[in-house]
């Protein structure tokens, strides 16, 4: 009976110090200050760092690139050969306007220059006559010089006539109305048979827009456009072509700003080869421009570097825990941040955010 009392006893100790343990790790796990945190770590390494540059922008026409066509004269419309998406060429004709009044002031343009052409020659023989004559005393001077005086007068009238026939040419030249560029047409804003009139603003008749002359109008962060130069690389993509990255290049940087939702923007343009006239204007462009690379530098991953109103500060492992220690930091890529100082190579960082205790 004692034998199997002492048994049931040891037992019961055996149960109560597994009890015990098993507190003594749920403690632990409560506690989780009293145990060590594993956290992802990186190292601080030196490696060559290209960094970008992203902007959102708008494809648009070059300037030149998109012109409105008027008429400088009142007139009903007689001919209108072109509708919209039709290309057309340099000096082609897209329109007509009436032209039988404008071509009746021609004509008598012409006639009253005949005519002081013909006075003018009359004359002449009467100068060269009355020259003559007036040498041998046979007329007198005041008569040469009457003569003298009507031909000059109408060798005026026939420069005037000439001066009013060219006006009348360049009236009658107003109702043929040309392209003054090769493009597409984007717009037609009349019709045959109607009639326009013009006051202190021509009116248009159609937009012609050359769409192998567009453009990307970025417009990128007051934050990022120090470092912007023309010439830079670029990349850009449209939602209409997904999987295609287009190529192109900075051409300008506008001097004045844009402010949209209280954020200064500068308009960036990037040159575009839409050679295949893939691009349309006003399509939404997710750019990408390549800024100089850096080579050899102190880099963390992006993920390491956090940021406390206008400071930023990275966890270093030191004596095997995470301190906090503020860095300086320069360029960044996708992946990558440019550390200037507070860290050495060599160096383990925290990477992410850090586990709460």
């Amino acid at each position: 009976m004692k034998l199997g009392k002492s048994k049931h006893i040891i037992i019961a100790l055996c149960v109560i110090a597994g009890v015990v343990s098993l507190g003594m790790y749920s403690l632990g796990s409560v506690f989780p200050g009293k145990t060590r945190v594993e956290h992802p770590t990186s190292k601080v390494v030196r490696r060559d760092l290209g960094a970008t540059v992203q902007a959102t922008g708008v494809v648009k026409p070059q300037v030149g690139a998109e012109v409105k066509v008027g008429s400088r004269l009142p007139g009903k419309v007689v001919e209108l050969p072109i509708n919209v998406g039709d290309r057309v060429a340099n000096e082609q004709i897209i329109a007509r306007l009436e032209q039988d009044d404008l071509k009746a002031k021609v004509k008598l343009q012409e006639a009253i220059l005949d005519e002081n052409r013909a006075e003018l020659e009359r004359l002449d023989r009467d100068y060269v006559r009355d020259k003559q004559l007036v040498e041998t005393k046979s007329i007198s001077d005041q008569k040469f010089d009457q003569t003298h005086f009507l031909r000059e007068m109408v060798k005026a009238r026939v420069k005037k006539a000439e001066a009013e026939l060219d006006h009348a040419k360049t009236q009658l030249s107003y109702a043929n109305i040309a392209a003054p560029i090769k493009g597409t047409v984007a717009e037609v804003a009349t019709i045959q048979g109607e009639t326009v009139t013009t006051g202190l603003n021509a009116p248009t008749f159609i937009k012609i827009i050359d769409l192998e002359r567009l453009e990307v109008r970025a417009y990128v962060d007051e934050n990022d456009i120090g470092r912007v130069r023309v010439g830079q690389d670029a990349i850009y993509t449209v939602a209409s072509y997904p999987g295609t990255e287009f190529k192109g290049a900075v051409t300008s940087i506008y001097p004045s700003a844009t402010i949209q939702d209280n954020v200064v923007y500068y308009i960036t343009t990037v040159s575009v080869d839409n050679r295949e006239e893939k691009l349309k204007p006003d399509m939404t462009a997710n750019v990408l421009i390549f800024l100089d690379q850096r080579k050899g530098v102190l880099t963390v991953p992006n993920k390491a570097v956090q940021r406390e109103g206008n400071s930023k500060f990275v966890y270093v492992i030191e004596g095997g825990a995470p301190q906090r220690r503020p860095v300086g930091t320069g360029w960044k890529d996708s992946s990558y941040t440019e550390i200037l100082d507070g860290l050495r190579e060599g160096e383990s960082v925290v990477v992410g955010a850090l586990a709460r205790k």
